[in-house]
This record gives C-alpha cells, sequence and structure tokens, in this order.
C-alpha cells in the first residue's frame, strides 16, 4: 500500500484484534499477541504498541493521510453500545472497558481533538471534504447500535436467524444510532461534490447466509443485514437527496465484494441506489468460500465475491469515474510478499453500479 503512493489511507476497523491465541496454536498466524486480552488501558495501550512495530504499518502512515474507524475488535467481538457479547457481562462492567479501549484507540490513531473520548462515550463520525471532487463521510457503527436481534441466552454476537425472528425488521431498531442517522441524512441534503463516499465497518448489502452448523439459510445479524429498517432509511435518503455518484466502502467480514445496493433487496429489478465495495482482511482469515457462494444465486445483487485471499482495495478516483482495483498480496506472512491485482470495476459518474474492467 505504502509502495502505492496513496493520497489517502482509510481504515474501516478491526486494526488490532483483542482476542489472544495460545501460543501453541498460533502455528500460521500472521500476528502471534505476546500479551493476555486487554481489558484496561494498559492491556490496550500495549496492544497498539505491538502492531506498531510493524514496519510495513509504519510505512502506510508516514506515507499518507489516514481517515479511521473503528469496528468491534478495538474493543470485543460482536459488542453493541452497552453490551458485550456474553450476556453474563454486566453493561457497566463492559462500558469501562469500552471506556478504556476507546482512549487507547484514541491515542494511537489520527483523529480529530474532538474524538477524545469522554468516558466510554467517544465521537469518531465525521465528514471530509476534497474540494469539489469528493465528501467522505466516516461513520460508527457500533457504538450507538441497538442489541442484535434475537439474541441466543448464552450469546449476544453474531449468528445467522430466520425469518422467525420477526424483531430484526422493527423499525425502531438502529445501526447507527438516531443522532448518526440524521446528521448522515442532512449531509446527504447539502451535499455538493461530485462523489460522496461512505467509509463503515461493514457489508452494507442484504446476504442470504447459510448457517455452518444447522444448514438454515437467513441473515447474519451483526451486519447491516440485522437492521434492515436502518439501512432501508440510509438507502432511501441517498435517492430521496439525488446524492451525486454515493459509494459505500466496507470492512468486516474478510472478503471481497462488489454488490449493487437496490431500493428493495427483494425485487432484483428495483433501482439501484447505490455502488458498494468490500475490502477483504490484510492478515485475518477469510470465512468459507463454498459456503458463501453456495447462496450467491440467491444475491443477484452481488457482482463479485472471494474470501481466499489477503489484501485492500485501491481506488482511483477521477471527476468522472471511480476506478476500483482489489489487490491482493501472495502471502500475509512473507515480509517480501508479491502484489497483485485479482479484479478491477469501474463506477462511470451519473450512474449507480459498478462494471467490470
Amino acid at each position: 500500500m505504502a509502495a502505492e503512493d496513496p493520497d489517502l489511507v482509510i481504515f474501516l476497523g478491526d486494526y488490532i484484534y483483542e482476542g489472544s491465541v495460545d501460543p501453541a496454536k498460533a502455528q500460521g498466524l500472521a500476528r502471534r499477541h505476546q500479551t493476555p486480552d486487554p481489558v484496561d488501558l494498559t492491556g490496550y495501550r500495549l496492544r497498539y504498541a505491538a502492531y506498531h512495530t510493524d514496519p510495513d504499518l509504519q510505512a502506510v502512515h508516514a506515507a499518507a493521510p489516514c481517515l479511521m474507524t473503528w469496528d468491534d475488535h478495538e474493543v470485543e467481538n460482536d459488542y453493541a453500545d452497552q453490551w458485550s457479547e456474553h450476556p453474563s457481562t454486566d453493561p457497566a462492567a463492559f462500558l469501562l472497558r469500552r471506556a478504556a479501549a476507546y482512549r487507547a484507540y484514541w491515542e494511537h490513531m489520527p483523529l480529530r481533538w474532538r474524538s477524545l473520548p469522554k468516558g466510554p462515550n467517544a465521537r469518531v463520525y465525521d465528514r471530509f471534504r476534497f474540494g469539489d471532487l469528493a465528501e467522505v463521510s466516516i461513520l460508527d457503527g457500533r457504538q450507538y447500535r441497538s442489541m442484535e436481534a434475537c439474541p441466543r441466552p448464552d450469546w449476544r454476537g453474531g449468528h445467522v436467524v430466520t425469518a422467525e425472528c420477526t424483531e430484526r425488521d422493527d423499525p425502531r431498531r438502529t445501526m447507527l444510532g438516531f443522532e448518526q442517522e440524521r446528521w448522515l441524512t442532512d449531509g446527504f441534503r447539502h451535499a455538493s461534490a461530485r462523489w460522496n463516499l461512505v467509509a463503515q465497518d461493514l457489508l452494507v448489502a442484504a446476504a442470504h447466509q447459510k448457517d455452518a452448523k444447522t444448514g438454515e439459510i437467513g441473515h447474519w445479524t451483526d451486519a447491516w443485514d440485522g437492521y434492515p429498517a436502518c439501512r432501508t432509511r440510509v438507502l432511501k435518503a441517498v435517492a430521496d437527496s439525488r446524492l451525486s455518484n454515493p459509494v459505500f466502502l466496507g470492512g468486516d467480514i474478510h472478503s471481497f465484494w462488489t454488490t449493487d445496493l437496490k431500493a428493495d433487496f427483494d425485487d432484483p429489478s428495483s433501482a439501484t441506489v447505490a455502488t458498494e465495495f468490500v475490502g477483504t482482511s490484510i492478515t485475518s482469515d477469510g470465512p468459507d468460500y463454498d459456503l458463501f457462494m453456495s447462496t450467491m444465486p440467491m444475491n443477484p445483487h452481488v457482482k463479485f465475491f472471494d474470501s481466499r485471499v489477503r489484501g485492500y482495495v485501491s481506488c482511483d478516483l477521477r471527476p468522472d469515474r471511480l476506478e476500483t482495483a482489489f489487490r491482493t498480496i501472495s502471502d500475509r506472512a512473507d515480509p517480501n510478499a508479491t502484489v497483485s491485482t485479482l479484479k478491477r470495476f469501474v463506477v462511470e459518474s451519473g450512474r449507480a453500479g459498478a462494471t467490470e474492467a
């Protein structure tokens, strides 16, 4: 990434992982954590310090300005607002851990002063303007969200739910929190840049998925699929405001995706409201490729998916087009790994949806 001499780098969450692995089981991992799971400020500071010893990561930060948002692993896997993934964890105790995690994040990331945490609260959503070419809205998909739908007695984190989970569709549920939703949609109405990028931590598109254990088809509760009413509100605001060239950028799912964001995901013929690109992980394993591919016929708005490779997304933004390259590395554990391009896509100005280049 640094060798590409980028003008801007956007990190979309899971900058660190809070989970530690027994060294005896860490063979093949690109990063082996030498300290226990962080739960306090000292622990999180040590975790960031360890990551920042990586000379390639240092080079990226030195090469270009960086825009930042978080996902879950900067605190704890699959957390939602004040709720841990573990039902036995008291929300008050979890907020103490979140306060420590947010403080360490602010100390180690290139953030504005106004993002300085106040206890367990910190504002990282923000908007950045690059002349008349582009406006980038950075979202926070963790701090303000409703609890994951239909939690299990022993698990609040992400899982596949079927249509029986009617709570998932409740319009009172939100991924962003209603204050951030209003901030985002107000920005759509007043936007004047040619391109409008929405950078956030997750897969936005609807995606029928298969439960690896039961084989049931449903939707994943920890992504936007767990909050479809919020997604509908946001995409409706994009359409109603006639936002110029909306492109959503996401992460989290350890795989490359190119999707059409539809006005109605149940109707493949409905209007494409925006374009979405999701980047794969740089070091972490991807999800089961064959399992996901088995459901792709049910997701016709997905134009490309691949979870077998590690890498990043490289974008070339010009007034008339956005060119996106899915860049892959040959070996995540080799400092001398080679880089290649898996796929290229183009979004033409004035036309939502990507075409393969």
